[in-house]
């Protein structure tokens, strides 16, 4: 599995030949290094409703003739703007032709902001992505719970993608206490530095994960990791 860190918390996963994008938020962006256009992917995923996370799920997907596969509610709304969907929920899992997504809970808020206010986004939700016999799992947005260490039970997890910006989300210390729980191969900062509100020194992050003895990789955009170089 090869993980390319977009932006934010948009992340392009690659195995076997395919590929899918996560929470793309690229047009919107100063940092991001590519543009939607030039993605050629099997799937966009989505982990919730917000437009830092899906700004442009409808154009990639149509694009690339793929569907946008997120929560129920958010997949319906993504609908009528023209996109193929496959809805999920909170739990379930399913097999695509190019891997396995299975839906975890995540604690935020996800309203969709509309020309006349806020609708009804359903749930937010983390993903647990297997490709190629590798998992990652994309925490969304989300604060520190619990029952990441009932995932870390039923999933082996490579890699991890954590929220570290605070603010909106887990900061730098819940950040290390979730990949102490969670246990994978490695984890990589997301959700930081974007915006002023989250800006924070992913430096620290790192120095608490290694004092942690936990394996950390903070990733520039455009910077990719290889699992195959990682070790657990």
């Amino acid at each position: 599995m090869k993980v390319t860190f977009l932006g934010h918390s948009c992340f392009l996963v690659e195995a076997d030949g395919k590929s899918v994008v996560i929470d793309p938020f690229l047009s919107g962006n100063p940092e991001a290094t590519v543009k939607p256009e030039e993605l050629k992917v099997d799937a966009v995923l989505i982990t919730h409703g917000h437009a830092d996370h899906t700004l442009d799920a409808v154009s990639i997907a149509k694009n690339n003739n793929c569907p946008i596969v997120t929560t129920y509610e958010l997949a319906l709304h993504l609908a009528k703007q023209g996109a193929a969907i496959h809805p999920m929920g909170i739990g379930g899992a399913f097999n695509f032709p190019w891997g396995r997504v299975k839906f975890t809970p995540a604690w935020h808020s996800t309203g969709i902001e509309t020309e006349n206010g806020f609708i009804y986004g359903g749930v937010a939700a983390g993903l647990l992505v297997t490709m190629g016999g590798k998992t990652l799992y994309h925490a969304g947005d989300t604060a520190l719970f619990s029952d990441m260490k009932l995932i870390a039970e039923t999933s082996a997890i490579d890699v991890a993608c954590l929220p570290i910006g605070d603010n909106f989300t887990m900061g730098i210390e819940d950040a290390v206490i979730a990949a102490s729980w969670l246990k994978p191969s490695v984890t990589i900062p997301m959700h930081f530095n974007t915006f002023p509100l989250i800006a924070v020194d992913s430096s620290v992050w790192a120095e608490q994960m290694e004092r942690k003895g936990l394996a950390a990789q903070v990733l520039s955009p455009g910077q990719s990791l290889d699992t195959s170089t990682v070790t657990a």
